[in-house]
């Protein structure tokens, strides 16, 4: 992929306020940061099942997504988003959280399985492949017994980041920022040996 290409960032998450802050909602927080940062809006928009907002002009434009269909509809609102804006899979990249890469690191990928995150299962089902670009946010997992992990996983991913791990989210989020730019400006792969070296410290 050539630097610049990409038109359509996504962030996985579900709406609401009850949801706000959650880990599950990395991916909205992301996109957030960076709306905010190029002082742009989001709208809502009904066709889209989402809020939408631009930034960049012209051949720069790249639209950000924020789905409001709940997690595991998330690729309804992706594949409405790529139609409406008549944009091919390779142009998208999807921001979501990882509950297998510890808080504080980063993985960028082309493509991959879901890993068990509806998020994802529900945009490889919308999109037919799971050849799509994403971005993982490491926010750790609650318990290494996988029987027990199994039990605790919804509490976590749903839960709040505490106090002691804020200092490293948006240590995390700041980074993301500067992916965003390396990604535009160096393309994927390039851009891929800075972001999945990156580890936060405390």
């Amino acid at each position: 992929m050539n630097p610049g290409d990409l038109r359509l960032f996504v962030g996985l998450g579900n709406p609401g306020s009850k949801y706000l802050g959650t880990r599950h909602n990395i991916g909205f927080m992301a996109l957030e940061r960076l709306a905010k940062k190029e002082s742009a809006n989001f709208k809502k928009i009904e066709k889209l099942n989402g809020l939408i907002a631009d930034i960049g002009v012209g051949e720069k434009k790249i639209r950000l997504l924020l789905p409001t269909t709940y997690m595991n509809e998330s690729g309804r609102s992706i594949k409405a988003a790529l139609n409406w804006f008549g944009l091919e899979v390779n142009q998208l990249l999807v921001i979501v959280d990882d509950l297998d890469l510890p808080l504080g690191r980063l993985r960028l990928r082309v493509n991959g399985s879901a890993g068990g995150h509806n998020g994802l299962k529900s945009t490889i089902n919308h999109l037919g492949t799971q050849e799509f670009n994403r971005l993982r946010i490491g926010i750790g997992n609650p318990i290494c017994d996988p029987l027990e992990r199994k039990e605790r996983t919804i509490s976590h991913v749903l839960g709040s980041f505490s106090k002691a791990e804020q200092t490293l989210v948006n240590k995390v989020l700041d980074e993301v920022l500067i992916g965003f730019e390396l990604i535009q400006n160096l393309g994927i792969e390039r851009a891929g040996n800075r972001i999945n070296a990156f580890k936060a410290q405390d």
